[in-house]
């Protein structure tokens, strides 16, 4: 059973391999794992992408960046017209909480790839904030901006 997200609906391509279930990842181009998290990131990259005008040329998933000295992975990263990331994303499934601990981690991402956004989602609840690197602070936005206000 697919749980119901607070985003617009979607088809998702699933199919079995090897008697676990993948989906369709349109971003990579290939089958991955279909885990409760890989759901959220397929609802909300689809949400991006027909509703918000991220194309999704755009949009890199799984994006490995190297911080202190170890390779982590951004479950999202979206870049602007001139290839610069702009947005981190940062994907849990429904049943996990979106904690400090969620914030800290897309925070520690931030430290390599100093975004203008960071946004995260478990599919029920989505907070995006923009950074004010001037003043050291971020603001909480209303809802996440359309792809041309990034």
């Amino acid at each position: 059973m697919i749980d119901r997200l607070n985003l617009p609906d979607f088809e998702l391509k699933l199919a079995e391999q090897g008697g676990k279930k993948v989906v369709w990842d349109p971003i990579r181009k290939l089958w991955v794992a279909f885990t409760p998290e890989e759901y959220v990131r397929q609802a909300f990259v689809s949400f991006l992408s027909n509703c918000k005008g991220y194309p999704v040329s755009h949009i890199a998933n799984e994006r490995k960046i190297l911080l202190n000295g170890m390779t982590r992975r951004c479950d999202s990263v979206v870049y602007d017209k001139a290839g610069k990331p702009v947005m981190i994303m940062e994907y849990k499934a429904s049943s996990v909480a979106l904690t400090q601990k969620v914030f800290n981690q897309i925070a520690r991402y931030n430290l390599v790839l100093k975004v203008d956004y960071l946004t995260v989602s478990n599919g029920l609840t989505h907070y995006c904030v923009k950074m004010d690197y001037e003043h050291g602070t971020y603001h909480f936005l209303k809802d996440v901006p359309s792809y041309q206000d990034l």
